[in-house]
């Protein structure tokens, strides 16, 4: 079996702007995109700041993607990957991919494998999942209409879905751990300016509280600690980070502290041929548009990667005939 050039794994704006590129570039490549898994951007209502498409959800914008990559001929599969390890074949270096269904061979890969919504650890959270507590506003946001709901977070993403679930809820109590909120100016002064949001300033969540669905969630001052109260709600809604999906690389390249892959400015990680992109990798800002961009940069890196090994080994494994 003749090895790809490049399997990408992942399906998010990352995964998919390396296979666009990379299908342009005439590489032989292949997506695997998880059986399992939902990039973020397919659960955001809306994304205005992505140039010269504004407005748009992020379903929408990554179903784009897919179908501009795919009239350059990207090979897609939807597999979830469970291992990857580096392999030789003869002199050359090849990494094998395993998914659930089958394994492939390539002479580099791309990680785009993303980040999931980060939890609070708290009783009641896991209880409540699918009876009140959600890490998508997009997805469940229209079963709270005239209902009150708590929003955790304070960055762009929980300000930007606090500010969505008022067109359903009665009522949306962003509570923050900080006395402002880190989320941009913009977002801010929306939130602050409409009637449907409330502030819970200097708490953090102690307990989501419910039987057979959430009744309300029990808050702690953070500058007096032996303060709480319970906000009452019947829906909570956590934004307070991510965790990056790296499990199927921790052992073969670095990470950091955090588990996210660390990454030259080229999108090169600790181990030749093998690349990385989007929220994965460590990096200062984890926005649509940066994850393009570094899938773009992974794509070209990878090329030259492959363009270099192919005119050092290309004849030993292919019959000294380049195509």
């Amino acid at each position: 079996m003749t090895p790809y050039d490049v399997i990408i794994i992942g399906g998010g704006p990352a995964g998919l702007t390396a296979g666009l590129y990379a299908a342009r570039a005439k590489m032989s490549g292949l997506l695997l995109e998880g059986s399992t898994t939902v990039s973020q951007i397919t659960v955001t209502d809306m994304i205005e700041n992505y140039p010269g498409v504004p407005d748009v959800t992020g379903f929408e914008l990554v179903n784009r993607f897919k179908e501009q990559a795919g009239r350059f001929g990207l090979e897609t599969k939807t597999e979830s990957v469970q291992s990857l390890e580096r392999v030789h074949s003869g002199n050359t270096p090849l990494w094998r991919v395993t998914t659930e269904r089958d394994i492939y061979e390539a002479l580099t890969v791309i990680v785009g494998t993303g980040a999931e919504w980060r939890h609070l650890g708290v009783p009641g959270e896991e209880e409540m999942v699918g009876r009140g507590v959600s890490y998508c506003a997009t997805c469940d946001g229209p079963f709270y209409r005239n209902r009150d709901v708590v929003v955790v977070g304070g960055g762009d993403t929980a300000v930007q879905e606090a500010i969505f679930l008022t067109k359903f809820a009665k009522k949306v109590t962003i509570v923050h751990r900080r006395d402002r909120l880190r989320a941009a100016g913009v977002l801010e002064d929306r939130a602050a300016a409409n009637d449907k949001i409330e502030f819970a300033w200097n708490n953090v969540v102690e307990e989501i509280e419910g039987d057979t669905g959430v009744t309300g969630v029990r808050v702690r001052n953070v500058n007096e600690e032996t303060v709480t109260r319970t906000i009452p709600a019947e829906g909570v809604f956590i934004f307070i980070g991510l965790v990056p999906l790296t499990d199927i690389v921790r052992g073969v390249a670095k990470v950091d502290d955090s588990g996210y892959l660390i990454t030259d400015s080229e999108m090169r990680t600790s181990e030749p041929g093998l690349f990385a992109a989007g929220d994965c990798i460590r990096k200062l800002f984890r926005q649509v548009i940066t994850a393009c961009g570094d899938g773009a940069t992974a794509a070209h890196a990878a090329e030259l990667y492959v363009d270099e090994l192919k005119g050092q080994s290309y004849g030993e494994w292919h019959g000294g005939t380049r195509t």
